[in-house]
């Protein structure tokens, strides 16, 4: 009969240890536990396990550190890397170290176990060292179980040289997940560019695309690079693909399969290295069943699919979202920092979100332009609100002009000193943002649907607004 199987659990935590150590003893395994990285080190010398489990924060060295040491010196040795903290930089972090996977705390025991089962079926696959990095801020925001799922997806994709599609509703963030893929990439020291293929008219697009020579068309009065070009050694990310049109779409796929193309009105072959991430909120299926988009391309971009939750499925994640956003647009504005109530955050919650984190994010930026207090309130919401949760129909939305008399009446009544300047600012800020948005990020658009020049725009916003908008 084999010997069993021995596991090494690394945790600060005796609770988890034990809860752990007895599932995998039951399972059959025998268990060794160790409460510091350190510890488990000593262990490693004195006798290599088949598989090794630990937490990423512990006092000293971290379960991270713990990992690439046992990928230098037992690269045979499968580790299996578990959180409380659950976010991209981490699990793309365990998986760029080597980590067969990340489990996410808190764990179903069964699951564990299944899990540790594969990685003991899988032992000697090779490493994959590389540095450990986190970005200072968090790129997407959110514990629930669906954003943890989708955390340790984008951590093993981030690897892999694979086309990804993205699927999700508007809003959900499908180009934030596009860049955590391309940062936490062997492809990050490249660059990222964007393209929203539905901002950019039909006959510009190809144009947008692939570059035009001198005199290519009416215009055209020297050589332009395309986003390809631009996006040689790096990733480019093609935001609603399903709007792409047919023509374009053969020209896409040589690209794809071949790595080659011509400038518009060109002769010379371009070769280029892109990695192609694609999204859209459309059925892409349901498109090619009705003859508006390429079968093959589909098959080419769709090598990995990724779904995005809508915000109505992670509730959970609302309050800390609205939190973040809030001060965000807070320090923008010049505001003092600002919270919310718990009546407020209870209501949020309770919303539907069909905007999804994007309708989120707008709110909270209406909320720190015409809100006065320090407290966002249930009544706040109301009047700033465009649809009220608390029944299904939907009521008129609110007169700008009484939301702005309010903001008037509050800050008379409390002494605030140039109201007047600060009331035309603020007006400045939220139609231009409310214009970009309407715009995709596309400045000039934006600048031409209110009737002002681009440059106007620009001065207006600010630096750090334009950089917001940047490569869209």
């Amino acid at each position: 009969m084999p010997e069993p199987a021995r596991i090494y659990v690394v945790d600060d935590e005796p609770s988890v240890r034990f809860v752990l150590g007895e599932a995998l003893r039951d399972a059959g395994h025998r268990v060794e536990e160790f409460d510091s990285a350190a510890a488990a080190l000593g262990g490693l010398e004195r006798r290599p396990p088949a598989l090794l489990i630990t937490d990423v924060r512990m006092p000293g060295m971290d379960g991270l550190a713990l990992l690439a040491r046992v990928r230098e010196q037992h690269p045979d040795v499968p580790v299996v890397v578990m959180s409380a903290y659950t976010d991209v930089a981490s699990t793309a972090a365990a998986f760029r170290g080597g980590a067969f996977d990340f489990l996410s705390k808190p764990f179903d025991l069964d699951a564990a176990v299944e899990l540790a089962g594969r990685a003991l079926s899988a032992s000697g696959r090779s490493a994959n060292p590389a540095a450990m990095e986190a970005p200072p801020n968090p790129e997407l925001i959110g514990r629930s179980p669906a954003m943890q799922a989708l955390y340790r997806t984008i951590g093993r994709l981030a690897q892999a040289p694979l086309s990804v599609l993205i699927r999700g509703e508007t809003g959900t963030g499908k180009e934030l997940v596009a860049r955590a893929l391309h940062r936490h990439s062997p492809r990050s020291e490249g660059p990222f560019i964007a393209l929203n293929t539905a901002a950019i008219p039909a006959e510009l697009l190809e144009s947008e695309l692939f570059g035009h020579e001198a005199g290519a068309f009416t215009g055209a009065q020297r050589r332009q690079g395309g986003r390809f070009e631009q996006a040689h050694g790096g990733t480019l990310f093609l935001d609603e693909i399903g709007d792409m049109p047919l023509a374009l779409q053969t020209r896409l796929l040589r690209v794809l399969a071949e790595g080659e193309f011509f400038r518009l009105g060109g002769r010379e072959l371009i070769k280029v290295d892109v990695r192609v991430i694609a999204a859209t909120h459309q059925d892409l299926d349901r498109l090619v069943d009705e003859g508006r988009f390429r079968a093959d391309l589909l098959h080419r971009l769709d090598v990995v699919r990724l779904d995005l939750p809508p915000l109505r499925e992670r509730r959970e994640d609302v309050p800390e979202l609205a939190a973040h956003f809030l001060a965000q647009a807070a320090a923008a504005v010049g505001g003092s920092a600002k919270r919310f109530e718990p009546e407020a955050l209870a209501r949020l919650q309770a919303h539907d979100w069909p905007g999804n984190v994007r309708e989120l994010e707008n709110l909270c930026w209406r909320l720190a332009a015409l809100g006065t207090g320090d407290a966002v309130s249930s009544p706040d919401l109301q009047v700033l609100w465009r649809r009220s949760d608390a029944s299904a129909a939907a009521p008129p939305v609110p007169d700008w002009k009484d939301a702005l008399r309010l903001w008037a009446q509050r800050g008379l009544t409390e002494g605030e000193a140039d109201l007047h300047a600060k009331a035309r600012e603020i007006l400045d800020h939220v139609l231009l943002e409310t214009a970009l948005v309407h715009a995709g990020g596309h400045r000039q658009h934006a600048a031409e649907a209110l009737g002002l020049g681009r440059n106007t725009l620009t001065r207006k916003l600010g630096p750090a607004r334009t950089r917001r908008h940047a490569g869209k």
